[in-house]
């Protein structure tokens, strides 16, 4: 039975794209009130118009225990969140981790790809990770969730079910070629985000080790030597769109495919699998916290195709984590991102 509780939803990282686009759907979620938890000092310059009126609390444990909140939403650097999220839980609140720094399951594999000692192992090992869509019972017992990149979830939610039904020849491996809008490198300004580098052009980064691939290693079962993932920066401002190439371990049609996907995916709301080799593009599912699946597949050949759309903003982050702040009070999953699905604008 869904609870009629409020939730008080902090959010740190406000300004940014992520936290912007958060906070615009916590607004008109009906059962939260957003919070701006400043760590920071901001000058009046730096505010935006929709911070207006909204209730601002230092995040410090001071600040905390004077206002508390229910949840703690990271959406800053993997370094602020590593000190912010101990501060949550001490505080009694949850934490949602927008960033990286909790995904990986062991302070080893967080080394390696992202260059760090993480300074609690524990808490790497209490995170659930923030797929609903696989781990729905977990996050809802969960005290941290850590929401997953935006490249991830638009390759997990495309070929895990296929690893699952042990249909994929692994000894062909698995080609991902994902292209990103230019906001899921986040706000802060750099040489390849400046707007002369990215119109009117399109270059690939992160190329063979890009800090996303162990998260789709580890939650679709596949080690690394069977993936190969590119991220490629596209001159535009939401969406991901991924085209993976696999091949099956016996012939397989389009339809026997999408039939794989949508036993998967039949009741969930926002995973959408297209019919008939139809393919999905950005447009469809801009500004919502949909997921869409298009197959094509050559049975002759055993060569399959998958394209897989989201929006990085929403499904690949502000909208992914609202779902799972849903998950965690008890309230219907899809509140607040009703509209979300449906493709409506800001």
């Amino acid at each position: 039975m869904a609870t009629t509780k409020t939730v008080r939803a902090g959010v740190l990282g406000f300004s940014g794209y992520s936290g912007a686009e958060l906070v615009r759907l916590l607004r008109r979620h009906p059962q939260s009130i957003p919070v701006l938890l400043e760590h920071r000092a901001t000058s009046e310059d730096e505010r935006a118009p929709w911070e207006d009126g909204l209730e601002r609390v230092s995040f410090t444990s001071a600040g905390l225990a004077a206002a508390p909140v229910d949840v703690v939403f990271t959406a800053t650097s993997a370094e602020v969140a590593l000190e912010a999220v101990p501060l949550a839980l001490e505080a009694g609140a949850k934490a949602v981790d927008i960033s990286g720094a909790h995904r990986l399951r062991t302070a080893e594999t967080q080394k390696r790809w992202y260059g760090f000692d993480h300074p609690r192992p524990d808490l790497l090992a209490e995170a659930s990770y923030g797929l609903p869509e696989f781990y729905r019972e977990q996050i809802r017992g969960a005290r941290l969730v850590a929401n997953p990149g935006c490249y991830p979830t638009a390759a997990n939610l495309s070929i895990e079910p296929l690893a699952a039904a042990e249909v994929l020849d692994r000894s062909f491996g698995i080609v991902c070629d994902a292209k990103s809008g230019v906001s899921g490198a986040g706000r802060k300004p750099s040489a390849k985000t400046h707007f002369s580098q990215v119109t009117e052009n399109f270059s690939a980064y992160g190329a063979l080790f890009h800090r996303h691939t162990p998260e789709v290693m580890q939650n679709s079962g596949l080690s690394e030597g069977e993936l190969f993932f590119t991220a490629q920066l596209l001159p535009l401002h939401r969406g991901i769109l991924e085209t993976i190439y696999l091949r099956t371990v016996n012939p397989m049609t389009t339809d026997d495919v999408v039939a794989v996907l949508e036993a998967r995916y039949a009741d969930e709301p926002f995973v959408r699998v297209l019919p008939g080799g139809e393919l999905p593009d950005l447009h469809s599912v801009q500004y919502t916290n949909l997921c869409k699946i298009g197959v094509r597949a050559d049975a002759a050949t055993r060569r399959v195709m998958l394209v897989s759309v989201i929006d990085n903003l929403i499904k690949g982050a502000a909208g992914q984590a609202l779902q799972n702040m849903n998950l965690l009070f008890g309230l219907d999953e899809t509140m607040g991102l009703l509209n979300a699905a449906d493709g409506e604008r800001p």
